[in-house]
């Protein structure tokens, strides 16, 4: 016989956060596996633009951080083809050289000593969204870890490769995890490479979303309390891992050179 069928939903929600910290397991890859396996999700999930975008993630070294080598797809990124890199975009191991617009990175790595990885990328829906100097609203239960989590630039800066656009990024983000950057893309920041990646995912998927509606007729607004409640409620450690570890399975048979 049911025996919750008259518990409080404050209850059973934390009966299962309880449960997903019990049930869910730990991601078994290396940080460098999983910005590899990040950059494979991401190149699936619409976030290829050539050579445009960058993901980082902060070593052990303060001051540090590994990314893609220039001139690789996201989908033919694999550890092997990382660099460590330091906030002057010296190659500190692997070979070639880094994107130089990860310099506005380090402005938000200093800015935001609780995100540990960044990515920034110019997916379609992202893109053209951006291109309306509009904000991204957010108006649908998945999308809620956006809900008022996602700033926005109105104003383009410029190609992100000067110290300028590092200070004006950086400023605009905020305390927040993600931001919309008019004629430009998207950033995400996380506090690992498993929220900045489900974040990034929903980001475009939230774009196209939006566009979508906004040519059928008014985006209607959902309940601010509701918003937050779904915010919090899909936002935590044991569900970004959990999501990134189904992402990484389907990317792994997508690209099983990936890890190679």
């Amino acid at each position: 016989m049911a025996e919750t069928l008259s518990t409080s939903k404050a209850e059973l929600v934390a009966k299962a956060h309880e449960q997903m910290q019990r049930e869910l397991a730990e991601s078994p890859w290396s940080m460098t596996e999983k910005l590899a396996l990040t950059c494979r999700i991401l190149f699936d999930a619409g976030h290829d633009s050539g050579l445009a975008g960058q993901i980082t993630a902060r070593a052990e070294k303060p001051g540090t951080y590994y990314t893609q080598q220039f001139g690789f797809g996201f989908d033919e990124i694999s550890p092997s083809n990382l660099v460590l890199v330091d906030e002057d975009l010296n190659v500190l191991e692997g070979a070639g050289m880094p994107n130089p617009a990860n310099r506005f990175h380090t402005w938000v790595y200093r800015a935001r000593p609780d995100v540990n990885c960044i990515i920034h990328t110019h997916p379609l829906y992202i893109a053209a969204l951006s291109m309306l100097e509009t904000p991204l609203v957010v108006s649908h239960m998945d999308m809620c870890p956006l809900y008022d989590d996602c700033a926005f630039l109105k104003d383009w800066p410029g190609i992100p490769v000067g110290n300028e656009e590092g200070e004006i990024i950086s400023k605009a983000l905020g305390d927040k995890r993600a931001v919309l950057l008019s004629h430009h893309g998207q950033l995400v920041a996380g506090s690992t490479i498993e929220e900045a990646c489900v974040l990034a995912v929903l980001f475009e998927r939230a774009a196209k979303m939006q566009m979508i509606a906004m040519a059928a007729g008014e985006i209607r607004p959902i309940p601010e309390a509701f918003g937050r409640e779904a915010h919090d409620w899909i936002s935590t450690p044991k569900r970004n891992q959990a999501s990134f570890a189904y992402y990484a399975r389907r990317a792994l048979r997508n690209h099983p050179d990936c890890l190679d």
